[in-house]
């Protein structure tokens, strides 16, 4: 009897699922108390949010940017006054400017945001080019356009901008280069047509530049147009605004492309982590909710010729006074960041005008021109330009190879950047994680990726022509009676109850319960209770949202898809491109700008210069040849092989090359090599005549060293150094 007493009590076999049920309510109280103190700070968090808005918009020039500068031009000062300016950025503590490196300038898009986003925060386009030691600057704008102002305007203020950082920098090693993202891309490589010889390397980063280009089921919002039936809309919503074009429809367009994250996805991330998630919530929130304005003859002209129009990639646009835009004319290297995950810039949009301009690669090299292409997987279009990953990889490796880039001799070419591992031949001559590569390409590498289709551009085209009859029957029959009663108080009403701008401006401090929130929100910091990961009801908060992005994505894909389809049964039918004007025949639907008379005549003569060139040179001439000679079967460029060779101890003539001689040396002896590669290196005796035996001898270890310290050759690499290395050796036993 005390021995049964004394042994544990046997639980009845109901007792485990009192204890589930306890602890689902012990989950449930968790949960609850969790889900409340993260709804408080959500709505404090949202009301900072409003507060910031309304500070923002207060600033005299509002901008993200997160370096201190100082302004150089305004260009309200220009002879034609725009709201752009140029600024110097200062210099990191830590890192000195070096004065005879190539400045960089930054360049922000103006589609319906402030400025900053190049330099948004420390890992940034802004923050690569300093801690390489360069000096930087930032082109930049004000919300509000000058009156009369157009986008020839700002083409020519950059161009005004680019003069003056070269004054700045008269002692610079190459011409300024100049890092422009998303709209900011297409306006700087119009400048650069329009004045070739004040820019370095152009890196584009998410620009659209072919808008015609894209595949079906992909890119919806190129069809936004012909959908619209053309670009008399964007004429009501600039006469609506009084002369103004409000960039919040612009931003809303980019919302819509992914209604999971606009309607659920970047609000739930916000409530789900209000712990840690606030900071990065309200500093890109700061850049998302800067509307600014364009003048209404900015955004027409935008429109008409690159959104519906896509002019700029067949050479069609012609300035004021007669220039016409040729990106061919372009001489410095172009090298485009794009990415598959990019909805707004997709890869064929951001490509495609290289196929647009060129049919073969002797096209490319015959206007000496160098592309370079890098294709990220799947970074989402803002993340181009502010990822932290992306600037610590892509832009630094860019910003610290600028150099590699400006010497590629005229051709297209592939960025490819792998991570440095420890086995890897001669890392350390590698700075950073990553290492970066040229490998050349042809033009029918990128038409694999841009798929040109002739059906598919007849359709634009008849939106194209669609669009020109709708906007005038619009400006002829409407646009009167619209302005007529358009008023400044009008567009103002308009601007304020648009649903972008009601959704920062409802809730903030000025709210009556917002003092209260803000209190709470104090004492559930001081007191936060967060519930555990593994608690079943947050893993059912997950489920829910998970499903409802997938709910959302689902709506996406037939939404888009149903535009598609209507898209294609109005403007693939033969009626409307009749009445279109365009031929049921053969002829393509797009000018191809062709290679004019004076262009072949030009070739033709450059290629007698060049041939009378290949006997003359020296040493530096012949070492240059022979590199080329034996990397001529892989067509590839590494910076650790330029890296080493500017670490070896140079001969004493090569101090008075700056990286502009040598660049124009280098691509010089390239296109020698292309026009008789058999001539070309059958004077390299006679080029080495000139030097001393032992300058000889120490330029070819030099070329030996910098050909074999990394990978190892192929054979025919292999026997062509050898042949090199034969063609010194004899040079330099004749000179003893």
């Amino acid at each position: 009897m005390v021995k049964a007493l004394n042994e544990p009590t046997q639980r009845p076999a109901r007792w485990p699922l009192l204890d589930m049920t306890q602890g689902y309510a012990a989950a449930a109280l968790d949960y609850s108390t969790d889900a409340w103190q993260r709804a408080v700070l959500y709505a404090d968090v949202m009301r900072q949010r409003g507060d910031q808005y309304r500070e923002h918009l207060e600033d005299d020039a509002p901008h993200v940017l997160d370096f201190a500068y100082d302004v150089v031009v305004s260009g309200r000062d220009l002879p034609r006054p725009v709201n752009y300016g140029l600024a110097r950025i200062q210099a990191l503590e830590d890192v000195p400017v070096e004065p005879h490196k190539r400045p960089f300038v930054v360049v922000d898009p103006r589609a319906g945001h402030g400025p900053g986003i190049g330099g948004f925060k420390a890992e940034s386009e802004v923050s690569v080019a300093l801690s390489a030691g360069h000096p930087c600057y930032f082109i930049g704008f004000g919300p509000d356009p000058e009156p009369g102002q157009t986008v020839e305007d700002v083409m020519r203020a950059e161009v005004a901008f680019l003069e003056k950082v070269t004054e700045l920098h008269p002692h610079s090693e190459g011409k300024p280069a100049v890092v422009a993202n998303c709209q900011a891309g297409w306006q700087i490589l119009m400048a650069a047509a329009l004045r070739p010889e004040l820019f370095g390397p152009i890196i584009v980063a998410g620009t659209p530049v072919s808008y015609w280009a894209g595949g079906p089921g992909k890119n919806p919002m190129r069809y936004a147009g012909g959908l619209l039936g053309g670009s008399w809309a964007t004429a009501l919503a600039s006469d609506l605004g009084n002369g103004r074009f409000d960039g919040a429809h612009l931003v809303q367009n980019f919302e819509s492309l992914n209604p999971a994250n606009t309607l659920w996805g970047k609000q739930y991330n916000l409530y789900a982590n209000i712990d840690t998630e606030a900071p990065r919530y309200l500093g890109f929130e700061k850049y998302w909710g800067g509307h600014v304005f364009l003048n209404a003859v900015e955004m027409q002209y935008i429109v008409d010729n690159l959104f519906i129009g896509n002019r700029l990639s067949s050479a069609e646009l012609v300035t004021s006074d007669g220039i016409r835009l040729d990106l061919r004319n372009i001489r410095s290297p172009i090298v485009v960041f794009c990415s598959n995950g990019d909805n707004i810039s997709p890869p064929p949009q951001a490509l495609g005008w290289i196929t647009d301009l060129y049919r073969d690669d002797d096209e490319v090299i015959s206007h000496d021109q160098t592309i370079v292409y890098a294709v990220h997987d799947n970074i989402g279009h803002l993340g181009i330009f502010v990822s932290g990953s992306v600037g610590r990889k892509e832009h630094q490796k860019f910003a610290s190879n600028i150099d590699l880039i400006d010497v590629l001799p005229a051709g297209i070419y592939q960025a490819e950047i792998q991570d440095k591992t420890e086995d890897m031949p001669q890392a350390e001559l590698v700075e950073g994680d990553f290492v970066l590569s040229f490998k050349a390409r042809r033009v029918e590498d990128v038409r694999a990726i841009v798929q040109p289709d002739e059906e598919n551009d007849r359709k634009f085209a008849a939106v194209n022509q669609v669009s020109r009859i709708n906007l005038g029957l619009y400006r002829q029959f409407v646009q009167p009676w619209v302005r007529s009663r358009s008023t400044p108080a009008l567009a103002h009403w308009l601007q304020s109850v648009h649903p972008l701008r009601i959704a920062y401006e409802r809730w903030s401090s000025r709210h009556p319960l917002a003092s209260t929130v803000a209190e709470q929100a104090r004492h559930i910091r001081e007191a936060r209770l967060p519930v555990a990961s593994d608690n079943p009801f947050v893993q059912w908060q997950q489920a829910y949202s998970d499903a409802l992005v997938s709910a959302l994505d689902h709506w996406r894909i037939q939404r888009d898809n149903t535009y598609e389809r209507t898209f294609n049964l109005i403007y693939g039918s033969p009626w409307i491109q009749a009445v279109a004007g365009l031929a049921a025949d053969d002829q393509p639907s797009r000018p191809h700008p062709g290679v004019s008379p004076e262009h072949r005549a030009f070739v033709a003569e450059e290629s007698k210069r060049l041939r009378a060139e290949i006997d003359q040179g020296g040493l530096l001439e012949a070492a240059i040849r022979a590199l080329l000679f034996v990397r001529r079967f892989q067509g590839e460029a590494d910076e650790r092989r330029a890296n080493l060779a500017a670490q070896m101890q140079q001969p004493d003539y090569l101090a008075t090359f700056n990286m502009t001689t040598f660049r124009a040396l280098f691509r010089r002896q390239a296109k020698l090599m292309r026009l008789d590669l058999d001539a070309t290196i059958a004077a390299i005796p006679a080029l080495l005549a000139g030097s001393r035996p032992h300058e000889i001898r120490d330029m070819a270890r030099l070329i030996e060293q910098m050909l074999t310290a990394t990978e190892p050759l192929l054979p025919e690499e292999q026997a062509s150094l050898e042949q090199m290395l034969a063609l010194f050796a004899a040079a330099a036993h004749e000179q003893d």
